[in-house]
C-alpha cells in the first residue's frame, strides 16, 4: 500500500484533489473541442485518442498511481458521478479492492455498479478475509461464491466467522493477521521466527503467547525481544495482566479500552478463551469516525449515509420519512396556536414572542441531550447515577429558566409595558426549559433501553417537543392570566 506523502494530511488531500480536478477540466474540454470540430469521425476518433488518452489521461493516471489509498477514496468522494466513474476507470485494478475498503458505503455503491463479475472477484480476492467480510454486504452473491472458492480452507472459516459477527461488535472489527507464540521458547527461537515473515502484520507491537489448544496466556512486546538476552524465556518476560476483548463484545467498549489505555493492539478471544484474532488502533479510528458521522446523520434524521452527488430522487427519499414527521408535528403545533387564537387576536403581542419561548427551550433540550448520548456512549449512565442526574438537570433547566426567562421578561417590558406579560413571558421560559430538559434527557435513555441509537432523530423529536409545549404553555399562561 502506498504511503502518504506528506505528513501535513489535509492541506496535502485538498492540493491532489485540485490536481485531479484541473486535468479533468482540462479533458472535459478537450473533449469538447474536439466533437466540435468539423473532422470525419475516423480523424476525429485518431485526434480525441492523441490529445486525450495521451496526454491529461496519462498525467491522471501518473498522479492517481501515486497516491495513498485513503486519498483516492477521499477523492472519489468529492466528485460528481461522471468524473468519480471516469477516474476511477483510471485506477489500477490491483488496487480496487483496497480503494473499495477506504470509501464510504454510499459512493462504494455507485463504484460496485459499473464493476462485472471478473472485476468484484478480483477486488475482493486482494483483501485479507477481514476486510472481504466488510465489503460481503455489498456484492452480489455470485461474486461470494467465487471468493469462497478462490480462497484456502482457514481463510473460509475466518470468512464465515466474521460474517457472522454483528457491525458493532468486536469480531467485526476483528483482524486474524496476527503473530503468536508458545511461552516455553527462547527469545532466540522467537527471533529466528519473525524473520522469516517478510514483513510484520501492521501495528504489530506485541506478540500473543497461547499454548497448545490456543488459549492465551499473554502477550510478549517487541521491545522485550530487543531489549532482554537471546536465550531468556517468554514465559519470564510474557506480561500476563493484560487487556483482551471478546468477539461478542460492543465495539464501543473496545473503543474505549483502547482510548484509556493508550492500546495499538488488543487480542480476542471466544468464550472459551482461546486466541481466534486482534483488533488494532487503526480499525479502531475507523470505528470511532463511522459512528460519529452516524451519530450527526441519525441526530438530523437521516436515514443512512447519503452520497452528495447522488441523484435528487435517491437524496430525496433518504430525508422523507422524519421531513414527514416533521410536518405532522408542525400541524400539532399549528392546532396548539390555533386553539388560543381568541387570546392571540387580543393581545397581537403574544404572535412575536412565542417564538422566543420554543427556540430557547428547543435548544436547552438538545444541549441536555448530547450531554446524555455522550455519556450512554462512554458508559457513564448507571440505573444508581440516573435519578441523580435527572435531579441534576432539573436543576439547571430551572436556574436557567429563572436567569434568561427573567432577561425575557425585562425584554418584554421594555417592549410593550405590560407587567403580566412580563411575568407570562418569564414562567413560560422556566416551564418550557424544565420540560424541554425533561424530554432531552428521556428520549435518549428510553432509545438507549429499547436498544435502538439514542441519537436517532432526536433533533426532530426535540423540536417538535418544545414547539408544541412551549406554545401551549406560553399561551394557556396568557390566557390564564391575560384574559381576565
Amino acid at each position: 500500500m502506498t504511503e502518504p506523502q506528506n505528513p501535513h494530511y489535509s492541506d496535502n488531500v485538498q492540493t491532489h484533489l485540485k490536481q485531479v480536478e484541473a486535468l479533468l477540466a482540462k479533458h472535459a474540454l478537450v473533449e469538447e473541442v474536439a466533437h466540435k470540430e468539423m473532422i470525419p469521425r475516423a480523424e476525429r476518433h485518431e485526434l480525441i485518442d492523441r490529445l486525450l488518452h495521451k496526454q491529461h489521461l496519462t498525467l491522471l493516471r501518473s498522479k492517481l498511481d501515486g497516491l495513498h489509498a485513503a486519498d483516492i477514496a477521499y477523492i472519489l468522494e468529492a466528485l460528481p458521478i461522471e468524473q468519480r466513474l471516469l477516474v476511477w476507470d483510471l485506477v489500477k485494478s490491483d488496487r480496487d479492492g483496497e480503494i473499495l475498503i477506504e470509501v464510504s458505503d454510499a459512493v462504494r455503491e455507485s463504484l460496485i455498479a459499473t464493476m462485472n463479475r471478473e472485476e468484484l472477484s478480483a477486488a475482493a480476492g486482494q483483501l485479507d478475509t477481514d476486510e472481504i467480510a466488510d465489503l460481503a454486504p455489498d456484492l452480489p452473491q455470485n461474486v461470494m461464491r467465487d471468493v469462497f472458492k478462490s480462497l484456502s480452507v482457514e481463510e473460509r472459516e475466518q470468512l464465515r466467522s466474521a460474517m457472522t459477527y454483528s457491525e458493532d461488535s468486536v469480531g467485526a472489527l476483528m483482524d486474524f493477521n496476527m503473530v503468536h507464540i508458545r511461552d516455553d521458547v527462547s527469545l532466540e527461537v522467537v527471533s529466528r521466527y519473525l524473520r522469516r515473515f517478510d514483513e510484520l502484520p501492521d501495528h504489530t507491537d506485541q506478540i500473543f503467547v497461547v499454548d497448545r489448544d490456543e488459549h492465551l496466556k499473554g502477550v510478549l512486546s517487541l521491545n522485550s525481544i530487543v531489549v532482554n538476552e537471546p536465550e531468556v524465556i517468554v514465559s519470564s518476560l510474557m506480561r500476563t495482566d493484560i487487556i483482551k476483548l471478546h468477539t461478542d463484545e460492543k465495539a464501543a467498549q473496545a473503543a474505549l479500552a483502547f482510548e484509556r489505555y493508550d492500546l495499538v493492539s488488543a487480542p480476542v478471544v471466544d468464550e472459551d478463551g482461546k486466541l481466534v484474532g486482534r483488533v488494532t488502533v487503526n480499525v479502531v479510528l475507523d470505528f470511532v469516525r463511522t459512528e460519529s458521522e452516524s451519530d450527526l446523520l441519525n441526530q438530523a434524521g437521516l436515514l443512512e449515509e447519503e452520497d452528495v452527488f447522488a441523484s435528487v430522487w435517491k437524496s430525496a427519499k433518504n430525508r422523507w420519512v422524519w421531513l414527514g414527521l416533521n410536518l405532522c408535528t408542525a400541524f400539532f403545533a399549528s392546532r396548539v396556536i390555533g386553539n388560543f387564537e381568541g387570546t392571540i387576536e387580543k393581545f397581537v403581542a403574544l404572535a412575536a414572542l412565542m417564538p422566543i419561548v420554543a427556540g430557547i427551550a428547543g435548544n436547552s433540550a438538545n444541549q441536555t441531550t448530547t450531554i446524555i448520548i455522550r455519556s450512554l456512549a462512554l458508559g457513564q449512565i448507571t440505573q444508581g447515577n440516573a435519578g441523580r442526574l435527572l435531579f441534576k438537570e432539573l436543576a439547571i433547566s430551572g436556574l436557567n429558566g429563572l436567569v434568561w426567562g427573567g432577561v425575557a421578561g425585562l425584554f418584554a417590558y421594555f417592549l410593550y409595558h405590560n407587567t403580566a406579560l412580563s411575568v407570562v413571558m418569564m414562567s413560560a421560559m422556566l416551564l418550557n426549559l424544565i420540560a424541554g430538559a425533561l424530554v432531552g434527557l428521556l428520549i435518549p435513555l428510553a432509545m438507549h433501553r429499547l436498544g435502538r441509537d439514542p441519537a436517532i432523530g432526536s433533533s426532530v423529536l426535540l423540536t417538535a417537543i418544545t414547539d408544541s409545549g412551549g406554545f401551549f404553555i406560553f399561551l394557556g399562561l396568557a390566557t390564564i392570566f391575560l384574559m381576565k
